[in-house]
């Protein structure tokens, strides 16, 4: 089975300004969820090279999860579950893939293009009419969506928060139409 969803998630950003924050969040996730046996596990990291989308670097990874799963898993699971995740980065443009070693049969593929504007464009992953026919676009609006109450921090709400350094926010409603810079991935 094949689903094709496209999430559209706007933010009041440049795509360069992404991109510096893009790379510390990983690397500081993944040190923080790393630790007794468990976490992330750098298998490759390299430069590679694509016809279409030019250099970029190739990053294959394990996602070690045991000891984060409920106990009624963990009992019937091999110690050895973990997720694989292989990334080529060719920014503006990422391609990733998961696996799981438990499921053979699982499989994401996520492709994501980083654009300066406001989700205005229709084909940016260059997807055939049939794709296009299949697919599911949703818009994710980071300042007015619901979010779990477990995850809300008033202090990091872009309704109400506005950066000491950039000046930008608070998000206003329609701020999608109004903020600039403004960027989607």
């Amino acid at each position: 089975m094949v689903l094709t969803k496209e999430y559209r998630i706007c933010m009041p950003i440049s795509v360069e300004e992404y991109k510096v924050g893009q790379l510390y969040m990983i690397s500081r996730h993944s040190l923080e969820q790393s630790g007794d046996g468990e976490g992330v596990e750098l298998v490759k990291n390299e430069a590679c090279e694509d016809a279409v989308h030019g250099n970029g670097y190739f990053t294959e990874k394990r996602i070690h999860l045991s000891n984060r799963l409920p106990y009624w898993i963990q009992a019937i699971i091999p110690r050895i579950f973990y997720v694989t995740e292989r990334a080529w980065n060719y920014y503006p443009f990422t391609i990733t893939e998961y696996d799981c070693s438990f499921i053979p049969k699982f499989h994401i593929t996520i492709q994501t293009r980083y654009e300066n504007n406001n989700g205005s464009t229709e084909n940016c992953l260059s997807l055939t009419p049939e794709q296009l026919a299949e697919r599911i676009v949703e818009h994710i609006d980071i300042g007015y969506d619901e979010l779990n109450p477990k995850h809300y921090k008033e202090e990091e709400d872009p309704r109400y928060f506005q950066s000491k350094k950039t000046h930008r926010g608070p998000l206003v409603d329609g701020w999608r139409n109004s903020i600039i810079p403004i960027m989607m991935s």
